[in-house]
């Protein structure tokens, strides 16, 4: 066993939706590398910085996330077979010893993606934006209205109301 602790530059496009990590943003990895039958069993925690927009209010989020992940890198095969001369779907899946060296690039992209916010908020209570005016809510203050506003689209039938009257 051996533990192994680097930062590795990120490469592109570690990203969801609202939230990425710069292109070259720094990956704190900390790994265990295990020696098993099958290959090397690889686990370890990435930590990286990521910036988002709030999902409410836009505002923009610096933050950090933290992904835990494991996997087992296979030696190749005994009759020398490795992962391009394999056949069946389980063995697609399975990462591969490439000599003495671990490609760790999409295990740690695979957790970091998921471990992103798919909704990030700058905070847990935010208002959001008023959808009449797109003020920000929290700036705004509880007299922020608009007053009674009629929807358009009923217009038409609150003037045949207003034209017949209360029967």
């Amino acid at each position: 066993m051996r533990t192994v602790e680097r930062s590795v530059p990120a490469p592109a496009q570690f990203a969801t939706g609202m939230a990425t990590v710069s292109e070259g943003a720094p990956i704190e990895l900390r790994l265990r590398l295990e020696a098993v039958m099958e290959g090397v069993l690889v686990t370890g925690r990435a930590r990286v910085d990521y910036e988002a927009e709030c999902a409410r209010c836009l505002d923009p989020i610096h933050d950090t996330v933290e992904a835990e992940f494991q996997e087992l890198f296979r030696y190749p095969g005994e009759d020398g077979l490795g992962p391009e001369d394999t056949d069946t779907e389980d063995e697609e899946e399975d990462y591969y010893l490439e000599g003495e060296l671990l490609d760790l690039e999409q295990v740690v992209r695979d957790a970091v993606v998921l471990a992103l916010p798919l909704s990030p908020l700058c905070r847990d209570d935010c208002p959001g934006l008023c959808a009449e005016c797109g003020a920000k809510l929290a700036e705004a203050g509880p007299e922020h209205g608009h007053g009674e506003r009629i929807d358009p689209r009923w217009e038409a039938l609150r003037d045949l109301g207003e034209e017949f009257g209360d029967r």
